[in-house]
């Protein structure tokens, strides 16, 4: 389930916006004193796969698992990244985003605002769907 969204260009650099959509997120956990801002683990795919980027999140407190891209030619050290975080979410959201909002996938909405209003109807439906359905 998406926490927070930010849109960019089609030619923009995605792991530019890593860093202010981590800001964006807000994890609510129900206890008093101040909001947790920060997640324990982010799971990406390879194409977020650079040095300064893991430095951030690592002074940020975030454990990156990122695979590495296989075009490096020296052998891996240390130990194996985990795989016990499930990847296929980002892309299970966006085949319902396919399946119920095509014209999000599709892109028809001109204005940047259009676009965010139809993101944050269909973020809240889907977050309805999952309170109601279980």
């Amino acid at each position: 389930m998406p926490l927070a969204t930010c849109i960019t260009p089609a030619k923009g650099d995605e792991r530019a916006q890593v860093i202010p959509l981590l800001d964006a997120v807000q994890v609510r956990t129900g206890t008093r004193g101040r909001p947790r801002k920060r997640l324990h683990v982010i799971v990406t795919d390879k194409g977020y796969d650079a040095k300064a980027l893991r430095q951030q999140l690592r002074t940020r407190g975030i454990r990156a698992q990122i695979p590495k891209r296989v075009w490096r030619s020296k052998p891996r050290r240390g130990r194996p990244i985990k795989r016990d975080m499930p990847r296929f979410q980002a892309e299970r959201t966006f085949a319902w985003f396919q399946k119920k909002y095509r014209r999000l996938v599709v892109r028809w909405e001109r204005l940047a605002v259009c676009f965010k209003a139809f993101l944050a109807i269909a973020m809240i439906h889907m977050w309805i769907q999952r309170f109601i359905v279980g």
